[in-house]
């Protein structure tokens, strides 16, 4: 499964390295992720595609706001 609008992905490099995030949009070979706490939906990171490992799942709600990716982050967690 590849790496698309919506899904959760783990950073595997840079100073977010561990983290979990959902990709808002993938444009080339680079994503823009946000966590809906520290990097916002305002200001996401763009992160290449090759320092994102997929968990291949897809939000099944909507990822519009930030309440609603730490959300799907947190059912994501099993919390």
């Amino acid at each position: 499964m590849d790496i698309q609008k919506g899904s959760i992905v783990r950073a595997l490099a840079g100073r977010d390295k561990g983290g979990l995030f959902v990709v808002l949009d993938t444009e080339g070979s680079y994503a823009c992720i946000a966590d809906g706490k520290r990097r916002r939906i305002q200001h996401p990171k763009r992160k290449k595609l090759k320092h994102l490992a997929p968990t291949h799942t897809v939000c099944s709600g909507s990822t519009e706001t930030n309440p609603q990716i730490r959300k799907a982050i947190r059912e994501f967690n099993g919390g």
